[in-house]
């Protein structure tokens, strides 16, 4: 395996980080050699699980730091900042930010009681879309992206269909996209690409716990030309992709990772 960012004392910062396609992109720039730093919010009864996956990636040999922490608190980030740039010393640089925050309100605009306020939406816009620009202005004031540097981050089918109880992710997911597109125009002349991957339907933590994620299950296999659903590898070989040198042309985009899901 070609391990093209090794020697190169590039990092990827990896928001939220512990499992599905913030893990799978970890994974994967790993094994090509990029250092990592993972930022993600678990319970401790997760942790052990959670301790396993990452021995995967220190035994490709590169640097792992892992901070459990809330990454949308305003206060933690500053922390945080504070260690990264101790870690990464004078030549270490993040060369990928990865956003794959979930912290959102699953709840029905009508029926029961808690229905979705205007409280959740704001706390899912917050935490889902607006961190990515709080995230990338952070880190770049601290001077610590790579003079070539990726950002990444994950929306959904969502962006443009309802689903039921999603209204508050799917919000988040147009303001993120426009996030991304802002960054990519206005970081460009700091050498900054902002891209956003579409995934399909994949059957992460985050996804069994839409309401009837099961329905979406059955649809996503009927409309997928494949016959099957998106895995986190195949989004985690998409970051991998958009981190290499030949990937510089490509920013302010929404790239479809689904196998052709979007096609029907």
């Amino acid at each position: 395996m070609v391990r093209e960012f090794e020697d190169r004392n590039y990092w990827a910062l990896i928001l939220g980080g512990s499992t599905g396609l913030g893990l799978a992109s970890a994974k994967k720039l790993a094994a090509h050699g990029m250092n990592i730093i993972v930022v993600h919010r678990d319970r401790k009864e997760d942790l052990p699980e959670i301790e396993e996956s990452f021995k995967e990636i220190r035994q490709q040999n590169v640097s792992l730091h892992t901070f459990n922490v809330d990454a949308t608190r305003k206060e933690r980030r500053e922390e945080l900042i504070a260690e990264i740039t101790t870690l990464l010393g004078e030549k270490g640089r993040i060369r990928t930010m990865v956003h794959s925050i979930s912290k959102g309100n699953l709840k029905s605009m009508l029926g029961e009681e808690p229905t979705l306020s205007n409280v959740d939406f704001q706390l899912t816009i917050d935490a889902m879309a607006i961190s990515l620009y709080d995230w990338t202005k952070i880190v770049f004031n601290a001077r610590l992206f790579a003079k070539d540097a990726r950002i990444l981050s994950f929306t959904s089918e969502g962006n443009i269909k309802a689903w039921k109880d999603y209204a508050a992710v799917s919000a988040a997911k147009v303001a993120l996209e426009a996030i991304t597109r802002s960054i990519a125009l206005e970081f460009a002349p700091k050498g900054i690409r902002a891209n956003c991957i579409q995934a399909g339907v994949t059957v992460t933590r985050s996804f069994q716990m839409i309401p009837g994620y099961e329905t979406l299950h059955v649809h996503a296999l009927k409309r997928n030309p494949f016959k099957r659903l998106t895995t986190p590898d195949d989004v985690g070989n998409a970051v991998y992709l958009l981190s290499k040198d030949e990937a510089s042309w490509i920013t302010g985009t929404i790239i479809p990772v689904n196998g052709g899901e979007h096609l029907k």
